[in-house]
């Protein structure tokens, strides 16, 4: 099928209005955790390379590089050097990427200074990894971000592109950025450079920011239930924000991308699968019980569980260690969001009455916060099993330490005998300090009578952070290290 020039520049116009001297509508003033980094990498790269923004559908990744348009704009860059164009749009993608380039220097003739590429939905483009790395190879004055919401794409360009781009990995929305993309105004909590920070905290300092606290709890939960993509977080109605979850986000992604990028024809026995997995969200993934749930065989089982991975739905984490037991053990999986399940399985509200579903949504989400946060950092995570099936539910590997995380969102104070898993970790691999999330703002502060690891002389240290601090924190952590 043949596109005309007029039809293409007049698609392209509509998404570039800053060519005719146009501001960009409905564009949020506040910035995201990964914006300076994308701005960084468009305007003064560390190396030539192109921008790979990764994430979900609806995670706000259009957002963020019309908003670097916006920064390119505000410091002089000639609107005719800046394209934006998303082939996810019927006519871009059949007309394809050199006749759009085609299109746009035709409309706009090029001005001096560099280019500024950005171009969402790459994964529609034809040869989208050789093309990439021929423009970051031959193009010097070019400087290109791009998007793609399915990882296999990346995967499979990996080779060619080894040294051509830097990937941005994007999370939902974190308890931070949600606090503030809804405008609340809350009592002022701390900034901590470091979890290790609270081990220098005076009692005092437990006590009052408990009381501080307290405003959030309620938006936590609300959080949980609404979840991180932008738009379902600024939904006033959480039925709405729920539908929207499930049908915007959930089903183009089963429905569409996996049909359009992967060549699923299978659809139902995919939406069965990762109703399993919602069913499943925080524990180990039994492919026996899966298949035998879904009369499905294992291949086709591992098959659907991958594409759903690559489609940041789900995250998958082996056991901690590392050789042959580690292969084959069994997954553990976490949904991309915490509110994917309850929005999945029409919960609404209810899971705020559950106490062990707001439990499993609670670690899902404290998990997503760690990662968001130490992703950058090559961070490994995993979770622990030791003697007589104790556990411990995350165990970050970064920089070079082991950090266990045990969640506990119950209404019980969290003492030792709960904690048994833990601190056989710790003391076997004489790590020297974990973390335990926990549901009560009390239960906040460090755990004492802890046994010393093998080889050392100073017991291990254990700190009790309720859930929506941990969250909090972690978030605006992540904005402070991007703004450092």
């Amino acid at each position: 099928m043949v596109i005309s020039k007029e039809e293409l520049v007049a698609v392209l116009a509509q998404f570039n209005p800053w060519w005719r001297g146009e501001a960009i509508a409905d564009l949020p003033t506040w910035h995201r955790a990964a914006f300076r980094e994308l701005h960084q990498w468009m305007t003064e790269p560390p190396a030539a390379r192109a921008v790979l923004l990764s994430g979900a559908r609806q995670i706000g990744k259009t957002t963020l590089m019309l908003q670097v348009v916006e920064a390119l704009l505000k410091v002089g860059v000639a609107p005719a050097n800046i394209l934006y164009a998303t082939f996810d749009h019927p006519i871009l993608k059949l007309a394809g990427i050199d006749a759009v380039l085609e299109a746009w220097r035709e409309r706009e003739p090029r001005a001096a200074g560099q280019e500024f590429l950005l171009l969402d939905e790459a994964q529609f483009i034809r040869d989208w990894g050789t093309w990439v790395k021929h423009q970051v190879d031959f193009r010097k004055d070019r400087r290109i971000a791009f998007t793609g919401s399915a990882m296999p794409l990346v995967e499979e360009g990996q080779e060619s592109g080894v040294g051509r781009w830097h990937t941005i990995r994007l999370t939902t929305l974190s308890f931070y950025e949600y606090l503030h993309i809804k405008q609340l105004s809350l009592p002022p909590l701390p900034k901590l450079r470091s979890l290790r920070d609270l081990f220098e905290w005076a009692p005092s300092d437990f006590y009052r920011n408990s009381e501080s606290a307290s405003a959030y709890v309620g938006h936590f939960h609300e959080y949980l239930v609404r979840g991180g993509f932008p738009q379902t977080a600024q939904t006033h109605s959480i039925t709405q924000a729920q539908r929207l979850l499930r049908e915007d986000i959930i089903d183009k992604v089963l429905k569409r991308d996996m049909t359009a990028l992967f060549g699923v024809r299978r659809v139902l026995d995919l939406e069965h699968t990762f109703l399993y997995l919602c069913m499943h969200d925080g524990g180990l993934l039994d492919m026996v019980d899966l298949c035998n749930n879904l009369a499905v065989k294992r291949p086709t089982a591992q098959h659907f569980v991958e594409l759903l991975e690559a489609t940041h739905l789900i995250y998958r984490l082996q056991p901690f260690g590392y050789g042959k037991d580690v292969l084959r053990a069994r997954f553990k999986v976490y949904l991309a969001d915490a509110a994917i399940a309850s929005a999945v399985m029409l919960k609404g509200k209810a899971l705020i009455e559950d106490a062990a579903a707001l439990g499993v949504a609670t670690e899902t989400a404290v998990f997503k916060h760690l990662f968001a946060r130490y992703y950058a950092q090559n961070v490994r995570f995993s979770y622990w099993r030791g003697k007589k099936d104790l556990e411990v539910d995350l165990v970050a590997e970064v920089n070079g330490d082991t950090i266990p995380f045990e969640v506990k969102y119950r209404a019980q104070h969290t003492g030792l005998r709960e904690l048994r898993g833990l601190i056989e970790l710790c003391t076997d691999q004489r790590i020297s300090r974990g973390y335990v999330v926990t549901k009560a703002l009390d239960d906040f502060g460090p755990l004492t009578g802890l046994p010393t690891p093998k080889g050392s002389a100073i017991p291990t240290q254990i700190m009790r952070i309720p859930a929506p601090l941990l969250c909090y924190w972690m978030g605006a952590s992540e904005i402070a290290s991007s703004s450092d």
